[in-house]
């Protein structure tokens, strides 16, 4: 029985990056060796084991056979007969199909490390079209190593044009789409997740709500100037989580496409996708209310009060900052040394009118609607003696 720590460990462990964690490929062993050691199954499709000790996963050794459409459609062999060098061939990029020997030893059977020196992503076989999840992975990739001057391979991208043409682009579940798609947007020039699908075709299958922005813009503004992103690019350089790049993206979309996209329209699209509710409501509060949001600086303090209430400003404080922050990328003032005026006037806002109390309004005996009246007359008037 062998061992080899394979994947993305040894990639990035090659770019000098974190290895977040390690993936092994035992050859020569069967399950019963593997559970007699203490090794916990949790494969389903083909045998994977989580070591008794460090919890990471060792998968037997496999090749796979393309048995349906999609990216289910596979039959996988695990018998300890098979090599190395078959199970890395079977993988998505050279950059990821190397392998090493416990003592640090490099097995490069097909031009990975060559390929991470030029900077690019290259298909290991051609049975890289056996698998649409292949595209998504490719453009997420382009997209967390841009920065470093990675681009796709020209076969490898007439592959995956292949692909689209063939149907198989259409056989990915939203779930799969999301994750790749929350992935990409971690990166530092996450635009480029969508360049590649755009030069694929695989944009207008899984994003139709992003694909007319590169129809209309030069040709000259694709790549890695993001100038079709702004507000996206803007969050990055905010070091914004991706829940707020999201919402972000969402601007970039509704400025691009104008009324086209609206609120019912983000639904959608977040609905199709799949997304996090959180994230939906993060995007569709910001689409909703980022121009007045913009123009709260000079908003009179009564419309104000109103746009706190519509944020759910006294309740969701954190949600509160998130919509700030976005609407800053929007504003596009990712630079720590400038201001964005309408954040400082809604949080000024915010702390006057919260620091109105009910309680004495209670205490007087009015009823309900009195109450609500009168309460907000108070915020008002403490919004609008707040200093200038």
């Amino acid at each position: 029985m062998e061992i080899y720590l394979v994947g993305g460990a040894v990639r990035d462990r090659r770019l000098g990056l974190p290895v977040r964690e390690r993936d092994w490929v035992v050859v020569g062993a069967t399950p019963p060796e593997l559970l007699s050691q203490g090794y916990k199954p949790v494969g389903r499709d083909f045998p994977v084991f989580l070591h008794p000790v460090t919890k990471e996963e060792y998968a037997l050794a496999r090749t796979e056979r393309k048995t349906g459409p999609g990216y289910t459609g596979f039959e996988t062999c695990s018998d300890p007969t098979i090599t190395l060098e078959e199970d890395l061939l079977r993988r998505d990029l050279t950059i990821n199909a190397m392998a090493e020997t416990p003592e640090g030893e490099l097995i490069d059977p097909y031009g990975g490390e060559e390929d991470l020196n030029n900077g690019l992503l290259r298909h290991v076989s051609p049975a890289f079209v056996e698998d649409p999840v292949r595209i998504l992975r490719v453009a997420r990739f382009a997209a967390h190593f841009a920065n470093r001057g990675f681009h796709v391979a020209h076969q490898t991208n007439a592959l995956m044009r292949q692909m689209v043409e063939n149907g198989e682009v259409d056989h990915l579940v939203p779930e799969r789409v999301w994750s790749e798609f929350a992935r990409a947007l971690e990166a530092k020039t996450p635009e480029r997740f969508f360049d590649v699908l755009y030069g694929c075709g695989a944009l207008a299958r899984l994003f139709p709500e992003i694909e007319p922005l590169y129809r209309q813009a030069p040709p000259a503004r694709h790549g890695h100037e993001g100038g079709m992103f702004p507000a996206l690019r803007a969050s990055v350089a905010l070091d914004a989580d991706t829940a707020i790049r999201c919402a972000a993206l969402g601007c970039d979309i509704s400025r691009g496409s104008g009324a086209a996209f609206d609120s019912r329209r983000l639904s959608a699209m977040c609905a199709r996708l799949h997304a996090p509710t959180a994230w939906r409501d993060l995007a569709m509060l910001v689409l909703q209310h980022r121009e007045r949001i913009h123009a709260a600086a000079d908003l009179p303090a009564a419309a104000m009060l109103d746009l706190l209430g519509d944020l759910d400003a006294w309740r969701r404080g954190e949600r509160f900052e998130d919509i700030l922050l976005v609407c800053r990328a929007d504003a596009r003032l990712p630079d720590e040394a400038h201001s964005y005026p309408p954040a400082g006037a809604l949080r000024a806002a915010r702390q006057a009118a919260a620091a109105v109390r009910i309680d004495d309004l209670v205490a007087a005996g009015e009823d309900g609607k009195a109450i609500a009246r009168e309460l907000r007359q108070r915020r008002i008037r403490a919004i609008q003696e707040i200093p200038d």
